[in-house]
This record gives structure tokens, C-alpha cells and sequence, in this order.
């Protein structure tokens, strides 16, 4: 099942799996609260949404509950730099090019401000394996690709 709030993101994302012969359901949900039936799916992935979710932990506790017993969540999100120098060199690259590379290339510096700041307020990587476990999933861990910009986290429900 294909989901996001959003319903102009959510087409977008319906319209590109259709143009490779995928078909899926899809639906617009809110992720803090998943109108789904408890113990429905084997996996729940978000990539790149987690960030956007105002209350990260009503999202988590949903995606819990709509776990059936032995599903797996996968995470895929920006995250915090762990590499020596790398933190400063990045952040220093999001604040003062990212926005204007957004402004040159999709006339739209703002939004590009935005997801610097939201990447700057996302949890750490442990901060969100701990938010992970408040939810009740067991075998948390992380994987950091690109040095921590990226992060994979999995947990399990049992």
C-alpha cells in the first residue's frame, strides 16, 4: 500500500510505479494515525517522511500496532552526521548553499530552507532508536550511509 498525506506527492508516487507496470493500492493517511487494522502488514517503510511527522511518536506507536507479529519497520531518513569534520562541513553546505541551489534550480529557496531545518531537528540516531523502543519495538538497530547524512533504522514487533 502506497500512503502519504499528501495527496499530490501521493500521485506522484502512484504515477511513477503505474509508468513501471506496478500496481498497488494507495491511500492518503495521516502516518500518526493509520487507518489500518491492527497486525496487517509484514513491513512498513517510510523513507525521507519521518521528519515531516509533527508527533514522531503517534506515527511510530501506528505503524506498531498495524505491524502483524515478526514485522519488520524500515526508517530510511536524513540524519546526523557522524564522520570527524563532516557535521560542520554539512551543515555548513545545507544553510548556505542548499537553499540557494533550490532558489536556482526550482525558483523555490524556501522550501529548500526548510528541509535543512528539518533535518536539523530530527532526532539522532539514537534519540530515534529510543523512540523506537518507547514504542515497543525490540531489535532496534541503525545503519549510517554517507557517513550519518542517511540513516537506515529497523525494529521488530514481537
Amino acid at each position: 500500500v502506497l500512503a502519504d498525506i499528501n495527496p499530490a506527492m501521493l500521485q506522484q508516487g502512484r504515477t511513477r510505479l503505474l509508468n513501471e507496470g506496478i500496481l498497488v493500492d494507495y491511500a492518503q493517511v495521516n502516518a500518526e494515525k493509520l487507518p489500518f487494522a491492527d497486525n496487517s502488514f509484514d513491513v512498513i517503510s517510510i523513507a525521507f517522511g519521518l521528519r515531516n511527522v509533527p508527533r514522531k511518536e503517534h506515527a511510530l506507536q501506528s505503524m506498531y500496532q498495524a505491524l502483524k507479529p515478526g514485522g519488520q519497520l524500515m526508517i530510511l531518513e536524513f540524519s546526523h552526521p557522524t564522520w570527524i569534520g563532516l557535521e560542520w562541513l554539512y551543515k555548513w553546505y545545507s544553510f548556505n548553499i542548499v537553499p540557494k541551489l533550490g532558489q536556482w534550480v526550482a525558483q523555490d529557496a524556501p522550501s529548500y530552507q526548510y528541509l535543512v531545518e528539518s533535518i536539523q531537528k530530527h532526532p539522532s540516531q539514537t534519540a530515534l532508536i529510543q523512540m523506537m523502543q518507547d514504542a515497543q519495538f525490540e531489535d532496534c538497530r541503525y545503519e549510517n550511509l554517507t557517513g550519518g547524512i542517511v540513516a537506515i533504522h529497523r525494529g521488530v514487533k514481537y
